[in-house]
Protein backbone atom coordinates (compact mmCIF):
# COMPACT_ATOMS: atom_id res chain seq x y z
CA UNK A 1 0.00 0.00 0.00
CA UNK A 2 1.23 3.41 -0.91
CA UNK A 3 1.50 6.74 1.62
CA UNK A 4 -1.41 8.12 0.28
CA UNK A 5 -3.47 5.07 1.01
CA UNK A 6 -1.75 4.88 4.76
CA UNK A 7 -3.08 8.31 4.83
CA UNK A 8 -6.58 7.83 3.70
CA UNK A 9 -6.75 4.71 6.01
CA UNK A 10 -5.27 6.87 9.24
CA UNK A 11 -8.76 9.53 8.63
CA UNK A 12 -11.18 6.57 8.49
CA UNK A 13 -14.29 6.45 8.09
CA UNK A 14 -15.70 6.32 11.99
CA UNK A 15 -13.96 9.44 12.58
CA UNK A 16 -15.70 10.90 10.23
CA UNK A 17 -19.63 10.22 11.45
CA UNK A 18 -21.01 13.30 13.63
CA UNK A 19 -21.41 12.36 17.23
CA UNK A 20 -24.87 12.92 17.31
CA UNK A 21 -24.83 9.52 15.12
CA UNK A 22 -22.84 8.03 17.93
CA UNK A 23 -24.06 5.89 20.49
CA UNK A 24 -20.91 5.84 22.26
CA UNK A 25 -20.44 9.89 21.79
CA UNK A 26 -23.95 10.40 23.07
CA UNK A 27 -23.20 7.98 26.18
CA UNK A 28 -19.73 9.63 27.43
CA UNK A 29 -21.59 13.05 27.23
CA UNK A 30 -24.49 12.19 28.88
CA UNK A 31 -22.48 9.75 31.95
CA UNK A 32 -19.92 13.16 32.56
CA UNK A 33 -23.00 15.55 32.58
CA UNK A 34 -24.66 13.56 35.11
CA UNK A 35 -22.08 12.73 37.35
CA UNK A 36 -20.60 15.79 37.35
CA UNK A 37 -24.11 17.75 37.87
CA UNK A 38 -24.76 15.51 40.45
CA UNK A 39 -21.54 16.06 42.17
CA UNK A 40 -22.36 20.07 41.81
CA UNK A 41 -25.57 20.00 43.17
CA UNK A 42 -24.73 17.38 46.39
CA UNK A 43 -21.54 19.93 47.39
CA UNK A 44 -24.03 22.65 47.60
CA UNK A 45 -26.15 21.01 49.67
CA UNK A 46 -23.70 19.54 51.98
CA UNK A 47 -22.14 22.71 51.89
CA UNK A 48 -24.95 24.36 52.87
CA UNK A 49 -26.20 21.85 55.46
CA UNK A 50 -22.70 21.53 57.20
CA UNK A 51 -20.49 24.57 56.83
CA UNK A 52 -22.06 27.12 58.94
CA UNK A 53 -22.68 24.59 62.14
CA UNK A 54 -26.40 24.68 61.63
CA UNK A 55 -28.99 24.31 57.93
CA UNK A 56 -28.62 26.98 56.13
CA UNK A 57 -32.21 26.82 54.08
CA UNK A 58 -32.57 29.01 51.33
CA UNK A 59 -35.88 30.47 50.72
CA UNK A 60 -37.02 31.21 47.44
CA UNK A 61 -39.36 33.98 47.74
CA UNK A 62 -36.54 35.81 50.49
CA UNK A 63 -33.51 35.11 47.76
CA UNK A 64 -35.10 36.04 44.54
CA UNK A 65 -36.98 38.97 45.33
CA UNK A 66 -33.98 40.22 47.69
CA UNK A 67 -30.93 40.38 45.57
CA UNK A 68 -28.63 42.31 48.37
CA UNK A 69 -29.94 38.93 51.04
CA UNK A 70 -26.91 37.34 52.53
CA UNK A 71 -25.90 34.28 54.40
CA UNK A 72 -26.12 34.40 58.09
CA UNK A 73 -22.63 35.44 59.25
CA UNK A 74 -20.70 32.31 60.40
CA UNK A 75 -16.96 31.25 60.95
CA UNK A 76 -16.52 28.61 57.86
CA UNK A 77 -14.25 25.75 58.15
CA UNK A 78 -10.75 25.66 57.30
CA UNK A 79 -10.57 22.54 55.06
CA UNK A 80 -7.12 22.54 53.67
CA UNK A 81 -4.29 24.76 56.01
CA UNK A 82 -2.48 25.89 56.46
CA UNK A 83 -4.28 29.14 54.76
CA UNK A 84 -5.06 27.15 51.30
CA UNK A 85 -8.76 26.67 51.03
CA UNK A 86 -11.37 27.11 53.53
CA UNK A 87 -15.38 26.65 53.55
CA UNK A 88 -17.55 29.89 53.89
CA UNK A 89 -21.12 30.14 52.35
CA UNK A 90 -21.85 32.87 50.59
CA UNK A 91 -24.96 33.46 47.54
CA UNK A 92 -23.67 34.72 44.64
CA UNK A 93 -25.83 37.26 42.47
CA UNK A 94 -23.78 37.50 39.66
CA UNK A 95 -21.49 34.82 37.41
CA UNK A 96 -18.60 33.50 37.37
CA UNK A 97 -16.08 34.71 40.78
CA UNK A 98 -18.87 37.14 41.23
CA UNK A 99 -18.57 39.12 38.46
CA UNK A 100 -21.98 41.13 36.81
CA UNK A 101 -24.29 41.39 39.86
CA UNK A 102 -28.32 41.25 40.07
CA UNK A 103 -28.51 40.17 36.14
CA UNK A 104 -30.18 37.08 37.02
CA UNK A 105 -32.30 37.36 33.94
CA UNK A 106 -29.47 38.18 31.42
CA UNK A 107 -27.59 35.12 33.14
CA UNK A 108 -30.67 32.57 33.08
CA UNK A 109 -30.89 33.57 29.37
CA UNK A 110 -27.36 33.33 28.38
CA UNK A 111 -27.13 29.87 29.99
CA UNK A 112 -29.77 28.51 28.30
CA UNK A 113 -28.31 29.87 24.86
CA UNK A 114 -24.61 28.92 26.08
CA UNK A 115 -26.61 24.80 26.86
CA UNK A 116 -28.05 24.64 23.26
CA UNK A 117 -24.97 25.77 21.84
CA UNK A 118 -23.33 23.18 23.90
CA UNK A 119 -24.98 20.23 22.22
CA UNK A 120 -25.13 21.66 18.43
CA UNK A 121 -21.15 21.76 19.06
CA UNK A 122 -21.37 18.23 20.45
CA UNK A 123 -23.49 16.69 18.08
CA UNK A 124 -22.44 18.93 14.47
CA UNK A 125 -19.04 20.00 15.13
CA UNK A 126 -17.50 17.00 16.75
CA UNK A 127 -16.72 13.40 15.42
CA UNK A 128 -18.02 10.19 17.04
CA UNK A 129 -14.22 9.26 18.23
CA UNK A 130 -13.35 13.29 19.47
CA UNK A 131 -13.69 11.27 23.38
CA UNK A 132 -12.39 14.03 25.48
CA UNK A 133 -13.97 17.21 23.68
CA UNK A 134 -17.12 15.19 24.09
CA UNK A 135 -16.12 14.93 27.77
CA UNK A 136 -15.04 18.66 28.02
CA UNK A 137 -18.38 19.43 26.71
CA UNK A 138 -20.16 17.47 29.10
CA UNK A 139 -18.42 18.93 32.46
CA UNK A 140 -19.29 22.60 30.41
CA UNK A 141 -22.68 21.82 30.15
CA UNK A 142 -22.76 20.22 33.92
CA UNK A 143 -21.32 23.74 35.17
CA UNK A 144 -23.44 25.76 33.51
CA UNK A 145 -26.74 23.34 34.40
CA UNK A 146 -25.04 23.49 37.85
CA UNK A 147 -25.61 27.15 38.33
CA UNK A 148 -28.29 27.50 36.13
CA UNK A 149 -30.31 25.16 38.99
CA UNK A 150 -29.37 27.45 41.35
CA UNK A 151 -30.45 30.94 39.77
CA UNK A 152 -33.84 29.84 39.10
CA UNK A 153 -34.50 27.67 42.10
CA UNK A 154 -33.03 30.42 44.62
CA UNK A 155 -31.89 33.68 42.07
CA UNK A 156 -28.64 33.34 43.10
CA UNK A 157 -25.54 30.87 43.14
CA UNK A 158 -24.49 29.00 45.76
CA UNK A 159 -20.92 28.89 46.35
CA UNK A 160 -18.69 27.90 49.42
CA UNK A 161 -15.00 27.42 48.23
CA UNK A 162 -12.85 30.27 49.69
CA UNK A 163 -9.31 29.87 47.84
CA UNK A 164 -6.08 31.19 50.07
CA UNK A 165 -7.90 32.61 52.62
CA UNK A 166 -6.38 35.31 54.83
CA UNK A 167 -3.39 35.57 52.51
CA UNK A 168 -3.36 39.17 50.93
CA UNK A 169 -1.82 40.84 47.87
CA UNK A 170 2.44 41.63 48.16
CA UNK A 171 3.03 45.37 48.35
CA UNK A 172 -0.18 46.32 49.82
CA UNK A 173 -2.09 46.10 45.92
CA UNK A 174 -5.59 45.48 45.87
CA UNK A 175 -7.85 44.84 43.28
CA UNK A 176 -9.75 47.12 41.08
CA UNK A 177 -13.21 46.34 43.90
CA UNK A 178 -10.68 46.84 46.61
CA UNK A 179 -9.84 43.90 48.09
CA UNK A 180 -6.25 43.11 49.46
CA UNK A 181 -6.74 39.66 49.11
CA UNK A 182 -4.56 37.03 46.97
CA UNK A 183 -8.20 35.53 45.34
CA UNK A 184 -11.25 37.47 46.95
CA UNK A 185 -13.82 35.53 45.60
CA UNK A 186 -15.64 32.35 46.54
CA UNK A 187 -16.93 29.96 43.99
CA UNK A 188 -18.21 26.67 43.70
CA UNK A 189 -17.79 22.90 41.72
CA UNK A 190 -19.81 24.04 39.03
CA UNK A 191 -17.48 26.97 37.85
CA UNK A 192 -14.91 24.36 38.52
CA UNK A 193 -15.90 22.17 35.70
CA UNK A 194 -16.71 25.40 33.59
CA UNK A 195 -13.06 25.96 33.58
CA UNK A 196 -11.61 22.38 33.68
CA UNK A 197 -13.96 21.74 30.63
CA UNK A 198 -13.18 24.66 28.58
CA UNK A 199 -9.15 23.91 29.14
CA UNK A 200 -9.39 20.24 27.76
CA UNK A 201 -11.18 21.48 25.24
CA UNK A 202 -8.77 24.13 24.18
CA UNK A 203 -6.05 21.21 24.58
CA UNK A 204 -8.17 18.94 22.41
CA UNK A 205 -8.21 21.52 19.45
CA UNK A 206 -4.46 22.69 19.81
CA UNK A 207 -4.05 18.32 19.33
CA UNK A 208 -6.49 18.03 16.44
CA UNK A 209 -5.27 20.79 14.92
CA UNK A 210 -1.68 19.35 15.34
CA UNK A 211 -3.02 16.12 14.07
CA UNK A 212 -4.69 17.57 10.56
CA UNK A 213 -1.72 19.37 9.84
CA UNK A 214 0.40 16.29 10.04
CA UNK A 215 -2.32 14.56 7.77
CA UNK A 216 -2.28 17.01 5.68
CA UNK A 217 1.57 16.83 5.16
CA UNK A 218 1.72 13.65 5.06
CA UNK A 219 -0.55 13.37 2.38
CA UNK A 220 1.68 16.11 0.11
CA UNK A 221 4.88 13.76 0.54
CA UNK A 222 2.41 10.80 -0.68
CA UNK A 223 1.32 12.87 -3.80
CA UNK A 224 4.87 13.75 -4.37
CA UNK A 225 6.13 10.19 -4.40
CA UNK A 226 3.16 8.65 -6.68
CA UNK A 227 2.92 11.00 -9.08
CA UNK A 228 6.47 9.98 -10.49
CA UNK A 229 5.59 7.02 -10.45
CA UNK A 230 2.64 7.39 -12.68
CA UNK A 231 4.66 9.96 -14.96
CA UNK A 232 7.10 6.70 -15.27
CA UNK A 233 4.66 4.24 -16.74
Amino acid sequence: MNREGLAQDFVSAPNLIPAWRSTKAWTTLLLVLVVALGVDLWTKSEAFARVAGFPVVLEPRETVSDPSYRIPWHNGVRAISPDLLDFHLVINHGAVFGIGQNAREIFIGFTLVAVAAGFFIFGWWTRSRATWAHIAIGLILAGGLGNLYDRITFGAVRDFLYLFPRRNLPFNLHWPGGSPEIFPWVFNVADMLLLLGMAILLLHSRREDRRRNAIAKNSGNAREVVQPQASGE
